[in-house]
């Protein structure tokens, strides 16, 4: 059971829109100090570009790409007290040019030793229990059944891992791919691929204090470094969870308990990319500028002729207004997460149990 208290969404959780200037600039107004930011050029075809605080300034990997980290001069120099700064990097700060970053708070910070089988090693980890998000950077030991903490006090809903030393695909784990076998399936958030089958998470469900990884170089490389960003739905606020289409322009509803932010959604039954929305690019209905994580495509506006990714956000949920199989089609399943902007009722209640 999942519990909260977060009154203000802002204080975990905002959009940043901006224009870059070609220099140095100091993005302020996220209202809280960011641990994790993931900037994309909304008019360019440039990659998508995500750091933390865990691993450091400059520091870059791409959601789109299955490439190796990289020390990116220019890039983001600094996570500050109400924002970020952003060096001349064409990429993240190229004059003219739009640009829009999705920041999370963590903020505690610690470090230990990896549990489970075959040797224990090095990770280090920053967490809000409160947010119920946490990063934790760790090193593989080759062994199946590797054991890394997350911190969160509760089960995470969904995992988003990548290598760090070397090329790897993003092996997304979720409770929503499979609930017949749990944690046996898994997305690429670098790709269009369908669900599909492995043993990357050890064939185990994640608990309260770790998730497990099997011997694959993608997870758990002997002496290779990784980073997972852990979520878990908090009432009021978050929500991970999973839909089925309906094909119709009367389309699907799904509940969260507040009004989205922040949507990303991902079909699971077929190839199809993966979709974010948020209220920052679209302040009011019908929301329909999207951005791709698996594309380095700038950013699409949907009209209501070519790809169906029409939604509204609405005060305690959202409500698909598309009809083709991106987001919408009839039967198909989908995963989404969700960030809320408003409260909807109390948010000192427990979360449903899935």
């Amino acid at each position: 059971m999942a519990y909260t208290t977060i009154n203000k969404s802002t204080d975990y959780f905002n959009t940043k829109t901006y224009t870059g200037n070609g220099g140095t600039q100091a993005l302020t107004g996220i209202g809280h100090q960011p641990d994790m930011v993931w900037v994309k050029s909304r008019g360019d075809g440039d990659g998508h570009k995500l750091f933390d605080a865990v691993r450091g300034a400059l520091k870059v990997i791409e959601p789109n790409d299955n490439s190796a980290e990289s020390t990116y001069a220019n890039s983001l120099t600094s996570f500050d007290s109400d924002g970020f700064t952003v060096g001349s990097t064409a990429d993240m700060n190229d004059s003219g040019d739009t640009f829009v970053a999705w920041n999370w708070k963590a903020g505690t910070t610690g470090s230990g030793t990896t549990t489970g089988s075959g040797t224990g090693k090095a990770y280090s980890y920053s967490v809000n229990t409160t947010a119920g998000f946490s990063i934790v950077k760790w090193t593989g030991n080759g062994t199946a059944g590797h054991q890394i903490p997350h911190h969160l006090g509760v089960k995470p809903q969904i995992i988003f891992p990548k290598r760090l030393s070397d090329t790897a695909d993003w092996l997304v784990g979720s409770d929503y791919l499979d609930t017949s076998i749990p944690w046996q399936k898994y997305l690429k958030l670098n790709t269009t691929d369908a669900v599909a089958d492995g043993d990357n998470y050890a064939d185990t469900v994640p608990t309260t204090s770790v998730f497990s990884v099997g011997d694959t170089g993608a997870l758990n490389g002997n002496n290779d470094t990784y980073v997972a960003y852990c979520f878990a739905s908090k009432t009021g606020y978050s929500k991970i969870g999973k839909y089925t289409g309906n094909g119709s322009t009367d389309g699907t509803f799904i509940y969260t308990g507040f009004k989205p932010a922040f949507l990303m959604t991902k079909r699971t039954d077929t190839t199809s990319e993966w979709v974010i929305f948020d209220n920052k690019r679209d302040s009011f209905n019908q929301v329909q500028k999207f951005l791709q994580p698996n594309s380095t495509s700038a950013e699409g506006n949907d009209n209501g002729t070519s790809s169906g990714k029409q939604i509204d956000f609405l005060s305690n949920g959202w409500k698909m207004r598309g009809t083709t199989g991106g987001m919408n089609a009839s039967g198909g399943t989908y995963i989404y997460m969700a960030f809320g902007q408003s409260i909807v009722g109390s948010n000192n209640v427990p979360a449903v149990a899935r």
